[in-house]
């Protein structure tokens, strides 16, 4: 239902600020009413990006340069001072992009300073602008479930500003070298994204030795004076790229493409040393040391900002998972999996048959299951076409498992790290080298012809440089992590447009990557069953702050793994029912899939009957669970532990799963908040798909709801 202004003083209080933006809506309700458009001045000196989100405007006379950053839901202003749009170093040359100069104070920028503000002679010039639409930035063939409600490409407006060289630098003439800067506004989220191209008019091979796709003079988070804040407290702003590897959470992946800098202009800042980190500088931190050829183009990976509107942890972690649903609507594919440790060609039609029976929808062939796609025999191949067209025919996928840069190849294949460094891995080849090139040409054929449709890739590139100067797909170390990103890079796009899943253990996601791992330790599975139980449920509640619950893999070993022996497997599984039912239960209703893994799914029909019931509760709610989850209250064995799924846009607008961890039954209440299922005064509630009984909201959006929970064992309300 609509909110009014009647309940924005109520939200500012549960929420600690005021998130109702000037539409009179909560975007994370209802992002409906918030179009992005561009707006050109009845002047025609600035231009506009504004979806009553967020708004950027950039002056164009004398030179194009941003002059306004606004989040329209906090009322705060962003920026505190003007920057070049973009920095190139061109054979050698650093350029500015645009700019204005002469601000007097970099602490805040008054709008009667932005008139008076000048061009830089050096800096390349503005000519023009053209907007449009987003693009498809990579083609998404869709072959399997995922959210009802994703669009691809995403609704919103692009702008490209267009920069032409200086005609000439201390008297000597210049190439004729463009650069455009571009950037996306998304319907009903408040990000952008932003990147250059840069063309070579010249008949002269040109190399673009380094580059910083955006510079921000952003408003300082903290004030600290005597400590050394540098990198400490940067803005809450969340800045990813796709240019992201070598780890799987964003904050870490992103190391290499982006920064928050000390602004050498900013000198009445209040930190002694003047190293406040509150200068965001996106590039990457080596290279790319690419040549242009005449003619030619280079274009930038892509970054997106997203600034938070609130302190709050869970309201900034949806704000994230809303901008993947937004940016990379692959990650909602979700299907389930069964992880098979052998390759005998009856092992796989027996395992194949059982995953149809129950319900799940893809098999892989999984490390040490014995299938090695990277041999070329033809028996191979065969193999896999014969397991593919099987499985087709139960209206299942299969696919297999690839080990990459975690292991050495040898023969000069190897990355040749600088002196004082070594591989993420310990080891790892060059993904540039002779081997590089063989490896892929290999994972390209193999999955044209093979007909499986998913690939783990496992130990993914995570960023290593090298200095060899006997690969063939890189000169030297300059060049050498920007040509190995784009290898893979390519390929997941690739995968992406065949429609291949993609479990990858690293933050690909924005390259066509869907699945990570949630977070978990792997000698955890060889802990007591019992102990496991309380894991999953602590590392799904973890790792969905920043992950949607399709986005993260688990793990329930239904063979020993990594030790335990007998305490730690599910194997014989009619003997192990009951734990089964509750690792099955802990990531099922909680959205996620995780890695079944063992020689089968089922051993009785009565095993049989207890998995496929589980499936059939899934599949008849996967909308609202694989939703956002909202966090309750985290396992720790003591007590009742709870989560939310929300999602105002279904019939089903919230479901609560609470398990019980004790040998004893709890009765108690829980007090639910229901925010941001979208209800504003009452809500029916059903416990275990019973009759519905109606709740009034208190002022705070909250529920109490009564909860019986037997030992061992869930219960869960659906919220209407």
């Amino acid at each position: 239902m609509p909110r009014l202004t009647s309940w924005a003083a109520i939200a500012a209080l549960f929420l600690g600020t005021n998130i109702i933006s000037a539409a009179g809506a909560d975007w994370l309700i209802d992002s409906t009413p918030f179009k992005a458009r561009v707006t050109i001045s009845k002047d025609r000196r600035e231009v506009e990006m504004n979806n009553g989100l967020l708004r950027r405007v950039i002056r164009l006379e004398p030179n194009a340069a941003t002059v306004a950053l606004d989040n329209l839901v906090s009322g705060e202003s962003l920026l505190r001072g003007v920057k070049p749009e973009a920095l190139v170093e061109i054979d050698g040359r650093p350029f500015e992009i645009g700019g204005l100069k002469g601000q007097p104070n970099y602490a805040f920028l008054r709008p009667e300073w932005v008139g008076k503000l000048r061009a830089d002679p050096a800096a390349f010039r503005f000519v023009g602008y053209e907007v449009g639409k987003p693009q498809e930035r990579l083609a998404w063939k869709r072959v399997r479930h995922h959210a009802p409600d994703v669009k691809w490409p995403p609704d919103g407006i692009s702008l490209r500003l267009d920069f032409v060289m200086p005609n000439s630098t201390n008297g000597t003439p210049s190439p004729r070298v463009n650069v455009s800067v571009h950037y996306e506004l998304y319907d009903g989220l408040p990000c952008y994204s932003k990147w250059i191209t840069v063309s070579n008019g010249t008949d002269k091979v040109a190399r673009l030795d380094r580059f910083s796709s955006e510079t921000l003079a952003v408003v300082e988070r903290t004030s600290e004076v005597d400590e050394l804040s540098e990198g400490r407290t940067p803005p809450n702003i969340h800045v990813e790229t796709d240019m992201s590897f070598g780890g799987m959470h964003a904050s870490g992946a992103n190391r290499r493409s982006f920064r928050w800098l000390a602004d050498p202009d900013f000198r009445s800042q209040v930190n002694y040393e003047k190293k406040t980190p509150c200068l965001l500088d996106i590039g990457p931190d080596l290279g790319p040391a690419q040549d242009i050829a005449p003619g030619g183009t280079f274009e930038s990976f892509r970054a997106w900002v997203l600034p938070f509107d609130n302190m709050d942890r869970e309201r900034c972690g949806l704000a994230l998972r809303r901008m993947y649903r937004v940016i990379a609507p692959w990650t909602t594919e979700n299907p389930l999996m069964l992880h098979l440790v052998t390759s005998n060609g009856s092992s796989v039609t027996n395992a194949i048959d059982q995953c149809a029976a129950v319900g799940f929808e893809m098999l892989i062939l999984s490390f040490g299951s014995g299938f090695d796609m990277e041999n070329e025999q033809p028996s191979t191949l065969q193999a896999a076409k014969n397991y593919s067209s099987y499985a087709q025919s139960k209206g299942m996928e299969i696919g297999s498992y690839s080990l990459l840069a975690s292991r050495r190849v040898g023969g000069g294949n190897d990355v040749v790290m600088p002196p004082g460094k070594k591989p993420a891995f310990g080891e790892s080849p060059c993904l540039e080298s002779r081997w590089g090139t063989n490896y892929f040409r290999r994972l390209y054929e193999f999955h044209r012809e093979s007909g499986f449709t998913l690939l783990e890739h496992d130990g993914s590139y995570p960023g290593d440089e090298c200095e060899s100067h006997q690969h063939p797909g890189h000169h030297g170390l300059a060049d050498s992590r920007w040509n190995q990103w784009r290898e893979i890079d390519g390929f997941y796009k690739w995968c992406r447009a065949q429609g291949v899943y993609l479990n990858v253990p690293d933050h690909y996601f924005l390259s066509g990557s869907t699945k990570s791992g949630m977070g978990y330790r792997e000698e955890n599975w060889s802990l007591p069953r019992e102990q496991q139980v309380i894991h999953t449920r602590q590392n799904i509640y973890d790792g969905t702050w920043q992950k949607l619950p399709s986005m993260g893999w688990m793990f329930v070993p239904l063979t020993e793994y990594q030790g335990g022996g007998a305490a730690a497997t599910i194997e014989p599984l009619v003997q192990h029912l009951d734990h089964y039912e509750r690792m099955m239960e802990s990531n099922l209703a909680l959205g996620v899939q995780a890695c079944y893994r063992g020689p089968r799914l089922f051993d009785t029909d009565r095993t049989k009957t207890m998995v496929k019931a589980k499936v059939d509760w899934f599949k008849a709610h996967r909308d609202i669970l694989e939703s956002d989850l909202i966090h309750g209250r985290r396992a720790d064995a003591r007590d009742l532990d709870w989560m939310l799924h929300a999602n105002p846009k279904l019939k089903e607008k919230g479901l609560l799963v609470v398990f019980n961890p004790l040998n004893e039954t709890v009765t108690k209440k829980l007090r639910v908040n229901l925010y941001y299922t979208g209800l504003a005064a009452a809500a029916r509630i059903r416990e275990n798909g019973g009759s519905a009984k109606r709740y009034k909201l208190n002022r705070d959006y909250s529920v109490e709801i009564p909860a019986r929970v037997p030992a061992q064992s869930m219960s869960w309300f659906t919220v209407e």
